[in-house]
């Protein structure tokens, strides 16, 4: 790491933090909730912090950025607070993985109203149920949102020697830090992995999908050694993604090869027809009906305005990042504690400010082979991973990632 942290670590204070949480409705019988999103809770198209996911269920919480966890934390506290105040002999689950569903047909679309926009998210999730299935959909998680101290990304210009302007700078500095985390950020599944077992219900659309899986008890399933199943490969039936080469390399790349997707028609999409006998399944037959389709286990972001798509957007530059691997932890009432989100950060500085080379199509295809290895066994004892072409024990990695986040001293407020 480079020498001058340990005279500034000042420098490495400051970056905002925010947290958007999911969890699903359950009812007193231990059921995924049918009933529509509760009316003290707001309007799910407008509220800016308490809005739903995939499902009606599907509660989505969203604190403000803050420099200090802290508060972000105490905010994530009191939306719960307020949510449960006003949940009707409803709980929220714990778990990331879905239980009490009964098939597709259990888990009810979000709706949003009537208007062009409500509708749009609406018929998006139509889209979503044919290509996927709606038990994916159910799967609930913590995303990470993140904004590096401006002063740090100053300080680095000025290091530079400013041979591009400041903006430019940080566009290139968030690209080098998510071109990181797609090589190491399997780290927070092995870490904070909590979703090793599944509910046989969640396989009743798809039951061939149970034979890969050894058998717990009588209503569950589960891999010896997984960490996260929420990250792994079970509730993508689609192949396409799989294959789609995303430019990190740089943002006008990045915009491009996501905009490509957005607008390049896919065969077995075109089968399931986009208006069908005056209803709408789909926005449109295309890789994907919009950025947000694309699962990635971080994005860039850029804050939009009102009706401006999220790649329109990112030609202003990188906001954030939006980091998407965390799994709720089933034993802490807000799904993550302080002190993980504290390694978070440091995990991402680690990234920022580590050498990161352009990532290649090759590279691209290990980078999400070592993730589902480390979702499906990564607790397997000699489990290897690969890295710069090379084999490499995951314990051997995890040292090593571990020992460059060492140098990342923050000091709490």
């Amino acid at each position: 790491m480079t020498h001058w942290l340990k005279n500034n670590p000042h420098l490495l204070t400051g970056g905002l933090k925010g947290i958007e949480k999911e969890s699903l409705r359950i009812n007193a019988k231990g059921l995924i909730s049918q009933t529509t999103h509760p009316y003290a809770l707001g309007s799910t198209l407008t509220h800016s912090q308490i809005t739903t996911d995939y499902s009606e269920a599907l509660i989505e919480l969203i604190t403000p950025p803050f420099a200090d966890i802290c508060d972000t934390l105490k905010t994530l506290q009191n939306i719960h607070q307020f949510v449960y105040e006003n949940l009707e002999n409803e709980q929220l689950s714990c778990a990331s993985m879905p239980c009490g569903i009964d098939g597709d047909e259990s888990i009810r679309i979000a709706e949003y109203g009537n208007s062009n926009i409500g509708r749009m998210k609406h018929v998006y999730r139509h889209g979503l149920w044919h290509r996927y299935g709606r038990t994916m959909q159910a799967i609930a998680g913590i995303h990470f949102n993140y904004s590096v101290p401006e002063p740090l990304l100053e300080f680095l210009h000025e290091q530079s020697g400013k041979s591009q302007s400041l903006t430019d700078f940080k566009n290139v500095a968030y690209f080098g830090l998510i071109r990181n985390f797609q090589r190491i950020g399997w780290v927070i599944l092995y870490l904070f992995g909590a979703s090793p077992a599944i509910c046989k219900n969640f396989f009743k659309s798809r039951p061939a999908l149970m034979s890969q899986f050894e058998e717990f008890d009588n209503g569950t399933l589960y891999h010896p050694y997984a960490t996260s199943l929420r990250m792994s490969d079970i509730g993508y039936k689609s192949k396409n993604q799989a294959s789609l080469e995303i430019d990190y390399n740089t943002l006008g790349g990045y915009v491009s090869s996501l905009s490509a997707a957005i607008s390049t028609p896919y065969t077995d999409y075109e089968k399931i027809g986009v208006c069908v006998n005056g209803e709408y399944k789909q926005l449109n037959a295309n890789i994907l009906q919009i950025e947000n389709e694309f699962y990635s286990i971080m994005r860039p972001k850029q804050i939009a305005l009102s009706g401006e798509k999220p790649t329109s957007a990112l030609r202003r530059g990188v906001k954030y990042v939006e980091m998407r691997a965390l799994d709720l932890n089933p034993f802490q009432p807000l799904g993550i504690d302080e002190s993980t989100a504290r390694f978070i950060e440091a995990l991402l500085l680690t990234c920022l400010l580590t050498d990161s080379p352009k990532i290649t199509a090759d590279e691209l295809v290990v980078n999400n082979r070592n993730q589902l290895i480390v979702a499906n066994s990564g607790r397997k004892p000699n489990v290897e991973l690969t890295q710069k072409n090379q084999t490499i024990t995951l314990h051997n990695w995890v040292t090593e990632i571990l020992n460059s986040t060492d140098n990342i001293i923050i000091p709490i407020p």
